[in-house]
């Protein structure tokens, strides 16, 4: 296990954002985020917490609510 990358999905993010009618682009300027960590997130390439953070105190949940890890 300690040379496999571990495999994350931000599926969870993306339908919450659509459930709640937010766009990609207002989470990014709301959080102020940057648009190349937004394009990692599109690629499920992995983000620092404090950007998972920021997410979740924008859209008060946690964070098994924006992010999943796949086996």
């Amino acid at each position: 296990m300690a040379d496999k990358q571990i495999k994350i999905t931000y599926k969870p993010l993306w339908k919450l954002l659509i459930d709640r009618d937010i766009t990609k682009t207002e989470l990014r300027k709301n959080t102020k985020i940057a648009p190349s960590t937004f394009t990692k997130m599109n690629n499920d390439q992995q983000v620092s917490l404090d950007v998972l953070a920021r997410i979740c105190i924008e859209l008060k949940c946690g964070f098994d609510d924006i992010v999943k890890i796949e086996f």
